[in-house]
């Protein structure tokens, strides 16, 4: 939904909301209740969104516009195909500190969009997952379908990146150098180019080679 057409008071209350939305569970929040986070009267607040669904909605278009738009500014600062990885894991890092409700959101609650919207939110994510694969320089690594496949991936892997040491007492540098170790390596080894059959049979030799030398220096 355009910002313009978006509920004033909603915008002014939107971390309200969000966190009443990610702490409690889409479904057991009522549209009296938000409009009370809001302080609106249930009318007033049916009259901007006529179900908590376009609620919803807006947030995790809000998300996905946030993702874009981070994607864009790497773009224009990180020219090198290294600097765009490192400054992409980064950003991701970032941003699940700024929006956590957001992440918690998306993850847990699309499902309860209706099809027409989720059909809305599928269109942005695939607009979202197949820019990431063009700033990682990705294209002609895959084909058409594996790239849709590689892009899915990867920003499943980027997004549930930050929720992997939850619980651990690490301090925020050493939490992220560890995690971007994780994902860089596993990103990294996704884009390499393939072997060819050629190569992979060159190496069998090498490695039969290996064996047996360590075999030999057993005795």
């Amino acid at each position: 939904m355009p910002m313009p057409e978006r509920c004033s008071r909603f915008a002014e209350y939107r971390d309200k909301v969000l966190e009443l939305f990610a702490s409690k569970g889409f479904g057991q929040v009522g549209m009296r209740e938000l409009a009370t986070c809001l302080g609106l009267s249930p009318g007033s607040l049916y009259h901007h969104y006529p179900s908590k669904q376009h609620l919803l909605l807006d947030l995790i278009e809000e998300f996905y516009e946030e993702l874009l738009a981070t994607l864009g500014r790497i773009k224009q600062q990180a020219p090198a195909k290294r600097d765009r990885l490192n400054s992409l894991i980064r950003a991701h890092l970032n941003l699940h500190r700024d929006l956590p409700w957001h992440y918690r959101l998306v993850e847990r609650d699309s499902s309860c969009l209706n099809e027409e919207q989720q059909a809305r939110v599928q269109k942005l994510r695939e607009q979202y997952e197949r820019q990431l694969m063009v700033l990682l320089g990705a294209r002609s690594r895959f084909s058409e379908s594996g790239l849709l496949a590689a892009g899915h991936a990867i920003a499943a892997l980027l997004n549930s990146a930050p929720s992997w040491l939850t619980g651990h007492s690490l301090d925020e540098s050493e939490h992220d150098e560890l995690l971007e170790n994780l994902v860089g390596g596993a990103i990294e080894r996704v884009l390499a180019p393939r072997r060819t059959s050629e190569a992979i049979s060159l190496a069998r030799p090498i490695e039969k080679i290996s064996k047996n030398t360590q075999a030999a220096s057993a005795f």
